[in-house]
């Protein structure tokens, strides 16, 4: 899972990155409202951290702009400021949830696998595609009742394609949303056909039916038929 942390405190900021990686996020961050406003146009997340004060913006503002945008990402506000109208009001413009300067970092971990499980799973805790079903939160991989040992990529790799079933990805969005903005500067995708690869192999092994099409040229599609 991908998520964009803005927040300008350094030593939080890198705390919760820690915390988070440990956790198999994919995290990046933003320090500041122009850094922010520029990964939301650029790269899609699965949730957003928004600290409300930053240097030249509001959080506020940029809850706006996250869902004027459209964007499917969840939204967790993060404030030192603890009063009812911010709650409101960040509520109001469509966040998921409000916690308090200082929470516990299990507590975040806690209510980003809630938002993350009620957005793109309908709340449930098992996620199952035919005879494959996911644990997200302790990565667990059956086919029927075979476990699955995948890696940290290609569990994610698998879970992107679950959730995405039925669309064409493509290979350059695929690498963005693994591994980061940071493949910007790649110039080669082989490393996705090696770990897609090994991953349909684990999963067809174990008895899956391979439900992964490629489409020449674009990336690939995942679902039954």
């Amino acid at each position: 899972m991908k998520l964009l942390l803005i927040e300008d405190e350094k030593e939080l900021r890198q705390s919760i990155i820690s915390y988070l990686s440990q956790e198999g996020y994919l995290c990046e961050t933003a320090r500041n409202y122009s850094e922010a406003q520029e990964k939301i146009s650029a790269y899609d997340y699965d949730c957003f951290i928004v600290d409300l004060m930053m240097p030249g913006g509001n959080g506020l503002d940029l809850i706006q702009e996250i869902k004027s945008k459209n964007l499917k990402g969840g939204i967790i506000i993060i404030s030192a400021r603890n009063t009812l109208e911010d709650r409101i009001k960040g509520l109001d413009l469509g966040s998921d949830d409000y916690l308090t300067k200082p929470f516990h970092l299990s507590e975040l971990n806690a209510r980003l696998k809630s938002i993350i499980r009620r957005r793109q799973f309908d709340g449930n805790k098992d996620i199952v595609f035919n005879e494959i079903r996911i644990n997200p939160e302790n990565h667990d991989v059956f086919v029927n009742d075979t476990r699955v040992t995948l890696t940290g990529k290609e569990f994610d790799l698998l879970l992107f394609f679950i959730s995405n079933k039925g669309r064409v990805l493509p290979k350059d969005s695929i690498a963005e949303h693994i591994w980061g903005d940071h493949m910007d500067q790649s110039n080669s995708f082989d490393f996705i056909y090696t770990h897609i690869k090994n991953m349909r192999r684990k999963l067809i092994d174990a008895g899956a039916t391979d439900y992964l099409t490629t489409v020449y040229g674009i990336g690939y599609k995942f679902q039954s038929e």
